[in-house]
């Protein structure tokens, strides 16, 4: 194992170790610990180029970012959401098993843009406020959306199939099909998991009696707030946010100019007075700031692994530890090499770097790179989970939930979808153990 290799797999151990001890913030982690691990690599001068480069790297993120929160925030602020979240609280009456169920089912649907902080944007804007009314843990939202969106995140316009299409010269009806029936019974096993957390909730909470004066209290707000919402606009803001939405599936044009565009719309139809326009970007300007300044962060540690070379030896190490004995079993390898790989590495640095050679392995012995391309997206059950996955710091952001724990808690849940990923894939024959 060279010395890249190690230093670069050490990075990544002491990171979490860092978080989920608590001994540093993620963000302090994210940019201490691969500058002091490139420093004993002696990078030296050069770690600040890295740095850039990966920050640069992360530049289209943040701005997707950015306008996505000003446009949900201009959203909330008009009172798009309250409706639904009063039909919400009406619908649950207090059980936490449905507020959960209900979570699992939303997160869902609203994923099929493919999107993840378009999926928290909305899904925490409609429940969090039941989550906070029925002292619902926090943690089992961010839970439930992560794991949704991961299985949803698969579909032919998410990261990691687009990327398998193109390493491997596939069709994006090849992949997706065969992966249908393990999505579809994902989907159902975290609806289950929802259930299961969400009797744990009604044990602890018990099912709470919402009164007319709670239904009033749930949706009070300030004067300033209340000034804010436009209820006469809400059927022309609920059209710009479908198509804004639509416009995201279609992937014609960047997210990121989606998202813009339908912010500064959304400035102009509601908050004609300029001063007005001001107050409301001031007001959602703290969340974004914060999410952004993560993601910032995620590209410094990601610039530092990419550009010293630790993240071509940690892709090949990764491809080469397994003995050829291993060989017919080669999609059961590769299924368990994309946890790992999809976890410390990016979607482009796996499936672009590691899973060519994977995937040129496996045709050696015999299998198709459409059964490789299968078993690589196996490990997206956990990718999510991973602190180089931008949008998961707006999710932290706003369910307040401490990375190292959800990170626990997720983990745990998401073995189970993984199961379900092979078995489905191996079941149907797509992808042969």
């Amino acid at each position: 194992m060279s010395l890249l290799t190690i230093l670069g797999y050490s990075i990544v151990v002491v990171f979490m170790v860092l978080i989920m001890t608590k001994r540093l913030t993620a963000f302090s982690a994210l940019i201490i610990v691969p500058i002091v691990f490139a420093y004993i690599g002696g990078f030296g001068l050069t770690i600040g180029k890295f740095a850039l480069t990966g920050i640069k790297g992360v530049a289209t993120t943040s701005t997707m970012l950015l306008f996505a929160i000003l446009f949900f925030g201009i959203m909330i602020n008009v009172g798009l959401f309250d409706p639904l979240v009063k039909a919400i609280v009406k619908f649950v009456k207090g059980d936490p098993v449905k507020v959960l169920v209900g979570t699992a089912i939303l997160a869902a649907l609203v994923s099929v843009d493919g999107d993840g902080s378009t999926t928290t944007m909305i899904v925490c804007s409609a429940l969090l406020p039941v989550y906070k009314k029925l002292k619902i843990k926090p943690l089992y939202l961010a839970t439930i959306i992560i794991m949704q969106n991961s299985i949803m995140n698969l579909l032919p316009w998410g990261g990691p199939t687009a990327r398998i299409i193109a390493a491997l010269k596939l069709e994006s009806s090849e992949i997706l099909n065969p992966l249908i029936p393990g999505m579809i019974l994902a989907i159902i096993y975290v609806i289950g998991v929802a259930y299961i957390l969400g009797l744990k909730e009604r044990k602890r909470l018990g099912i709470v009696q919402i009164s007319e004066a709670a239904f009033a209290e749930l949706a009070a707000t300030s004067e300033e707030e209340e000034a804010l919402k436009r209820p006469k606009l809400i059927w022309v803001n609920f059209i710009l946010t479908i198509a804004v939405m639509v416009i995201l599936i279609m992937g014609d044009i960047p997210s990121s100019v989606i998202f813009e565009v339908g912010a500064a719309l959304a400035l102009l139809i509601n908050y004609r007075d300029i001063k007005t326009q001001r107050e409301v970007i001031e007001r959602n300007a703290g969340n974004a700031v914060q999410v952004i300044v993560m993601i910032l962060a995620a590209g410094i540690f990601m610039g530092i692994l990419t550009e010293s070379g630790m993240a071509t030896a940690i892709a090949k190490n990764l491809a080469s530890v397994v003995p050829k004995s291993l060989g017919s079993h080669w999609t059961a390898v590769t299924a368990v090499i994309s946890v790992p790989g999809t976890f410390m590495l990016s979607n482009d640095a796996f499936y672009l770097g590691v899973l060519p050679v994977l995937a040129k392995t496996g045709v050696a012995y015999g299998f198709t790179p459409l059964q490789i391309g299968i078993a690589a997206t196996m490990g997206q059950a956990f990718h999510l989970l991973s602190p180089l996955v931008g949008f998961i710091y707006l999710l932290l952001q706003l369910t307040g939930v401490d990375m190292g724990e959800w990170q626990r808690h997720s983990a745990k849940w998401s073995i189970g979808t993984f199961i379900i990923f092979v078995l489905a894939a191996s079941l149907t024959g797509v992808m042969p153990l």
